[in-house]
């Protein structure tokens, strides 16, 4: 019997986007698991979208010709990552699914890129908080799920939750 390789792709711990989303990215690999053998490979990223400043503040900036900078996270975005990637594993083994990990420190687009050149996949799938760009390069399409999308067509699933903050 043929194996199916799926590319899952995280910012975000699984279990809490499952939560959210009422167990969808969960259920969807369960369906996928039963008509077939499944391996996963569980890409997650560690950078984490800037943190967006208030438009007043920028505004008040711009009128002493000073720009404030968004203060960097003191946690460990690394660690966070690899927990994140250790708790998936863990989760789709206990499905049934053969899993693997592994951990990118690129943005969303370029971190697919690299692992779908790397590996064949039948399937990405990107469950993400991520927005990956603002309203406008979305209403474009020009965010990176809609070139992913370009790029991959069918092959890409997507699951969004809430945007991840910093």
């Amino acid at each position: 019997m043929e194996v199916r390789r799926y590319l899952l792709v995280l910012d975000m711990d699984l279990l809490a986007l499952d939560d959210e989303l009422d167990l969808e990215p969960i259920n969807y690999l369960v369906a996928k698991q039963e008509r077939e053998p499944c391996e996963v490979t569980v890409l997650s990223l560690s950078k984490t979208p800037r943190q967006r400043l208030p438009a007043m503040e920028m505004l008040l900036g711009a009128g002493i010709g000073k720009f404030p900078v968004a203060p960097r996270p003191d946690h460990d975005v690394s660690a966070d990552a690899q927990h994140r990637m250790n708790l998936a594993v863990r989760h789709l083994k206990t499905i049934g699914c053969r899993a693997s990990g592994v951990i990118s420190d690129e943005d969303l687009m370029m971190a697919v890129r690299a692992e779908a050149r790397a590996h064949d996949y039948d399937e990405v799938i990107v469950a993400t908080g991520l927005q990956g760009g603002s309203r406008l390069a979305e209403g474009l399409r020009l965010d990176p799920v809609h070139r992913l999308r370009r790029r991959l067509g069918k092959r890409l699933t997507v699951f969004r939750g809430a945007p991840v903050t910093g």
